[in-house]
């Protein structure tokens, strides 16, 4: 992971005069949606490089040791290796980026992990994951729990009706708190964007999260009515590119829900070259929540190796 972002002081005339254009947005929103995308072998190259970029995430009420064995298996040898051997990338080692998971499942993780001889990190969502309406106490122990059972990586989740009352001073302040609680483990702030009631609040938010020390911004639970989106995503790209210019500090990116097939991920990376650059194209900066992503890219891979698509049985859950 890159070096953790310190943070500033809270600063609220970064934010006090700040309007959205959401026409604007809306219309380069619909650009990047438009594009053509890259084939043949292009598009294979992109799509092992999506991989790399994959939290692969089970947030399930059934989760179990097994299947939690079986996503960390899976998030080690994410594409079969007969498919890499033809592209000549079976040597590359190439897995997920991380492992993603409830709390009670990190110790579940971090043992399959190791049991598989495997150094990718574990992530866990925490602070009353999804709706974050539990108390401040109970929030900030959950996060030391997770540390301390071996998450290297916290997904926390903010009090949106901070967001929605223009309480800026108590949710910098929040944030800190979870910073301090992380450790040495990386934050990733998730800002349930389809709850902050417009694009300006989300950049406001987006702000804020940084401003507090946020290693990471993400855009949703998943369990939102509206998850991951273009527009809301371009108003977050932006405020981390102005917190950029701002502070020198690079702060991370990761759109989290609905992100289920191979093309939305190649929209996915196109959108982070064009607002941020390739300096943001690695898994230190950029991540993918998603648990179904990743069936759909090796069936595409499948494809382009074979030239017809799998069956069921061809490919490994994950």
């Amino acid at each position: 992971m890159a070096a953790h972002n310190l943070g500033t002081e809270l600063d609220l005339s970064w934010i006090s005069k700040v309007q959205v254009n959401q026409p604007a947005v809306l219309r380069r929103a619909q650009q990047i949606q438009a594009r053509r995308t890259v084939k043949k072998e292009w598009q294979a190259a992109w799509l092992l490089k999506a991989v790399t970029f994959i939290d692969l995430t089970t947030l399930s009420g059934d989760d179990t040791f097994s299947n939690i064995q079986r996503l960390c298996y899976k998030a080690k040898y994410p594409i079969r290796e007969d498919l890499l051997k033809a592209l000549n990338m079976h040597d590359k080692g190439i897995t997920t980026a991380a492992i993603c998971v409830y709390p009670a499942r990190v110790c579940d993780a971090v043992k399959a992990l190791k049991a598989a001889g495997c150094d990718i990190p574990v992530a866990s969502v925490a602070t009353g994951f999804p709706a974050g309406q539990t108390h401040l106490k109970t929030r900030l122990e959950e996060i030391r729990l997770a540390v301390e059972d071996g998450a290297s990586e916290i997904d926390v989740v903010i009090d949106r009706s901070l967001v929605l009352t223009g309480q800026w001073e108590a949710l910098y302040d929040e944030i800190r708190q979870f910073r301090k609680a992380c450790g040495e483990a990386h934050l990733k702030t998730i800002l349930a964007t389809g709850e902050l009631g417009s694009l300006t609040n989300v950049y406001k938010a987006s702000m804020i999260a940084m401003m507090a020390g946020s290693d990471f911004i993400k855009t949703s639970t998943g369990k939102e009515t509206v998850n991951a989106t273009f527009p809301v995503a371009i108003v977050m790209l932006r405020a981390i590119r102005d917190f950029f210019w701002k502070t020198g500090n690079k702060v991370g990116f990761k759109p989290a829900g609905g992100i289920r097939t191979a093309k939305d991920s190649l929209a996915w990376l196109s959108l982070i070259k064009e607002e941020l650059g390739d300096e943001w194209l690695k898994p230190e900066l950029f991540r993918i929540g998603a648990s179904s992503l990743l069936t759909d890219i090796e069936r595409q891979i499948y494809h382009h190796v074979t030239g017809r698509y799998a069956a069921y049985h061809d490919l490994p859950m994950s």
